[in-house]
């Protein structure tokens, strides 16, 4: 038997997480049995909506029980292997949550190759964030040649890949990020425009910057940022709905006069498609064309990525309340073991 450190959820958070919603603990984990792996954790992905999933309140996914633990996509090497697909040594990409070790069944894993991408990759650029990007661009977005896109949260792993891609296409990316390092960073990236959300002087910024108006707005953030962009959303302008990470700590209704009907006008007047997405509802439609995509994209340097590394499980908690609070830079791994 194994033993496997582990961080579950310790309590519901009220409004932004705390360490103390968070406990480690220590478990044995059993033989795998047929058909079944042991797995070691290399990496695990922290991302945004892991707070929902810290909620009781209904959405898309049932939330984690209290004392269970945390989810979140891992990249794992198998230690001990009951399934023919799978050998010792073998690298793979899991759904472990928040822990060192994990018996899952084989066909629950998808096998990785070293040899391709770095491994951490599987959980970024080539994993479900740059999915995300991919299908809401695709099937939602569908940026066009001489179009304007803007992105918030453009330095995260799904911001920075919409940008990019965007640009691909032939499109004018325009970037929104918090602070003059991230806002250096999509200059590097080749965005067209990129502008600090902290400026005094944002809307006019960000007037300026999209001179014929926004065509796609792919929404990451929600609250200020949103109501920015809203106004210079172009007739028949395209808004994928992929995150409101501005809300996710929200613990009541915002202050202030009911927004709704201006919103609602505004979708009705100039004929918006606002749609909402979960990345999950492509993967069969569309994943083989993304993996075959985005890996001959990030292999031929049109589309770059960062990473935020944070070394050894315990340092998760702390990482992931940074990560609500705009603190990471890139996509944010958490390092388990070599």
């Amino acid at each position: 038997m194994v033993e496997s450190t582990r961080i579950v959820l310790a309590s519901r958070p009220v409004g932004a997480p705390t360490p103390e919603n968070f406990r480690i603990e220590t478990t044995r984990l059993p033989a795998p049995v047929e058909g079944e792996v042991l797995l070691r954790t290399l990496y695990l992905s922290l991302d945004p909506y892991m707070r929902g999933r810290m909620s009781s309140a209904k959405s898309y996914a049932e939330p984690v029980e209290v004392g269970a633990v945390m989810v979140g996509a891992t990249v794992a090497e198998v230690l001990e292997s009951r399934a023919a697909a799978l050998a010792k040594g073998d690298v793979v990409l899991a759904y472990s949550g928040w822990q060192t070790h994990d018996v899952v069944s084989a066909r629950r894993v998808r096998k990785l190759d070293p040899g391709a991408a770095p491994v951490s990759t599987a959980l970024g650029v080539l994993g479900m964030p740059g999915f995300t990007a991919y299908a809401g661009l695709r099937e939602i977005g569908r940026p066009q040649p001489g179009e304007t896109l803007v992105v918030a949260a453009a330095t995260g792993p799904v911001g920075s890949t919409v940008g990019q891609v965007a640009k691909i296409k032939g499109a004018r990316a325009v970037g929104i990020a918090g602070g003059p390092r991230k806002v250096a960073y999509l200059n590097e990236l080749g965005f067209d425009s990129a502008l600090d959300h902290h400026a005094p002087d944002f809307v006019q910024q960000l007037t300026a910057a999209v001179p014929d108006g926004i065509d796609v707005y792919f929404e990451n953030v929600g609250g200020a940022v949103a109501d920015a962009v809203y106004p210079l959303l172009n007739t028949y302008a395209r808004v994928p709905v992929c995150g409101l990470i501005a809300n996710y700590n929200a613990s009541g209704a915002p202050e202030g006069p009911d927004r709704l009907p201006a919103y609602y006008g505004r979708i009705l007047t100039k004929s918006l498609t606002v749609r909402g997405f979960i990345q999950s509802e492509f993967v069969d439609d569309l994943y083989p064309d993304f993996l075959r995509e985005m890996g001959e994209w990030v292999a031929a340097g049109r589309v770059r990525y960062l990473e935020d590394v944070v070394g050894g499980l315990a340092a998760a908690p702390e990482a992931f309340i940074g990560m609500l609070e705009g603190r990471n830079f890139g996509k944010l791994v958490v390092k388990v073991a070599d």
